[in-house]
């Protein structure tokens, strides 16, 4: 037992000297990824990163007749991602892999996704063709909502509104074309045209409907700026704009919610229908100033799926609209108070559900969005007195 012991004892010793002598010392910087390497001949770059957030909940069933009701409180990993990007071959040729390790980003598992985790956020790749002619292939994030375009871990909120939950287009396989025009001055326009799947992320089962097509057009008056990222970091000098404008067209859709919620299953098979989805957004910049608002709307050519015979089954797409709107300022402690309004109204022929969020936020930015804590509060009046809610979050982020 001694010689077993000591032998434990030397090999840990031995591993502790190897570590110790070892370790590399980088010239990366915090927020700029572990690794990054870039070919000694140019002929490709790697760059690996890794993010994580820790969130707390709480909330709070609020109703006329018993006031507050039991209150239920929750620590979970809302994120964990592994993050792969740089170039091959040429810096016109890029790439884009994102792993979600989290039990959120996995869930969803089914028979069509090969009965497997949804592992695999983005796997794209990016090439500049032409000038400002850019070409996507592979699963990545469509040209939708703007809130749901920019990245979970540029957010100046704890998380996405109602708005993006119940309307976004999320991610999709597919191709995409880029392209951007100056139409004189500082003036931008960016256009973005795509064709996809129209199921969701990580389908093997292959294409049950038909195809889905998304058409982008955004407009910057005053030139470019960080505009898919919350939060005026750059206190811009000048007032800066973006407006954007998206429309979807799901072809034989077979989820309640386009490209994605529930498959809608009949006697026969799937149940088809026509899915429109459109979108006007806009982001304003100024002197830590930031706003943001959204409008979403989405109909359907048959809301409610049936069986052969005519009968109900259940299942119906989520039609209707919303708009959220939300402003914050950066004060130069690096500290952000923001203010949210979400409101949905889902067409009564599916449900009579309606929703009136408020939100109050506050947050700190330590290194900006790569190490971050954030707060708020929101309450939600549902069907305009009916079955209220109080909700409180505080979310940790850390981004290597």
């Amino acid at each position: 037992m001694m010689k077993i012991t000591t032998g434990l004892m030397l090999a840990l010793g031995m591993l502790t000297t190897m570590h110790v002598h070892g370790q590399d010392i980088t010239e990366n910087k915090f927020g700029k990824g572990l690794v990054n390497v870039v070919a000694k001949d140019s002929s490709y770059s790697a760059n690996f990163a890794i993010r994580m957030q820790s969130l707390f909940t709480s909330n709070w069933d609020i109703s006329e007749d018993d006031g507050f009701k039991t209150g239920e409180t929750n620590f979970l990993v809302r994120r964990a991602r592994l993050k792969f990007q740089g170039f091959a071959y040429t810096p016109k040729l890029t790439y884009k892999v994102e792993l979600g390790l989290s039990n959120r980003d996995l869930s969803g598992a089914s028979v069509y996704t090969g009965n497997t985790n949804r592992l695999i956020l983005d796997a794209v790749v990016k090439w500049n063709f032409y000038e400002n002619f850019e070409l996507w292939a592979g699963q990545t994030k469509l040209p939708g909502n703007r809130e749901r375009i920019i990245s979970s871990a540029s957010l100046e909120t704890v998380d996405r509104s109602l708005v993006n939950s119940r309307f976004n287009i999320d991610r999709d396989m597919g191709v995409q074309l880029h392209h951007e025009t100056n139409l004189g001055g500082s003036f931008l326009m960016r256009e973005a045209v795509s064709i996809a799947q129209g199921e969701g992320r990580n389908v093997t089962a292959g294409n049950i409907g038909g195809l889905q097509y998304t058409g982008r057009l955004e407009f910057l008056p005053f030139g470019d700026f960080d505009d898919y990222s919350g939060a005026d970091f750059a206190r811009e000098a000048t007032p800066k704009l973006a407006i954007g404008f998206s429309y979807d067209y799901n072809d034989n859709a077979v989820r309640t919610r386009s490209n994605s919620g529930a498959y809608m299953l009949t006697d026969t098979g799937f149940f088809e229908t026509d899915v429109t989805t459109s979108f006007v957004d806009a982001m304003f910049k100024y002197r830590g100033f930031s706003a943001m608002a959204e409008y979403a709307h989405r109909s359907a050519d048959n809301a409610f799926a049936t069986n052969a015979d005519g009968s109900l089954t259940g299942d119906a797409v989520n039609i209707g609209k919303g708009f959220n709107i939300q402003a914050g300022y950066l004060f130069k402690n690096n500290l952000q108070l923001l203010g949210r309004y979400t409101t949905i109204d889902l067409d009564d022929k599916v449900t009579q559900l309606v929703e009136d969020q408020y939100t109050v936020g506050l947050s700190k930015y330590i290194v900006k969005h790569k190490l971050k804590v954030q707060t708020d509060i929101n309450y939600t009046d549902l069907n305009r007195g009916f079955n209220d809610n109080l909700n409180y979050r505080l979310q940790f982020e850390l981004h290597l």
